[in-house]
């Protein structure tokens, strides 16, 4: 059997934050809770790591605004060939209430969580809404 080297890895979260501290806790946190993990520091570097291994989901906390977090998203997404197959989650701590998560369109959430095992139920949930292929 052939496997497409373009379908999401089953439970693999690239994690895009440009802060080493939060990155590292937040991977930290998603080995502990089961998911494969890889990390990125930047656009270019997420890229490349998602034409690698294609995550299920991609986890950004930046500096700047939501639009251009999303924006970001959206340019890993096409940079490493990825289409609608795998989620963006964009973790937004201005612009929307504590403990909210909004829809931003196909595959796109923007989420504000509380806490850790907040974030944790919303991937799941997100995760199981597996994205239909192209």
């Amino acid at each position: 059997m052939q496997v497409d080297e373009h379908e999401p890895e089953s439970s693999l979260i690239l994690v895009l934050d440009d802060i080493e501290e939060t990155r590292d806790v937040t991977e930290k946190l998603l080995h502990a809770s089961g998911y494969s993990v890889q990390c990125a520091r930047n656009e270019a570097e997420a890229v490349l790591r998602a034409g690698w291994r294609v995550p299920q989901l991609i986890l950004l906390s930046l500096d700047g605004d939501m639009h251009q977090a999303i924006a970001i998203a959206g340019r890993v997404k096409m940079g490493a060939r990825l289409a609608d197959k795998t989620v963006a989650v964009v973790i937004d701590n201005l612009v929307i209430p504590e403990g909210a998560e909004i829809a931003m369109g196909d595959n796109v959430y923007v989420t504000r969580p509380d806490n850790f095992d907040q974030l944790r139920r919303f991937l799941a949930e997100v995760l199981a809404v597996k994205p239909t292929a192209l």
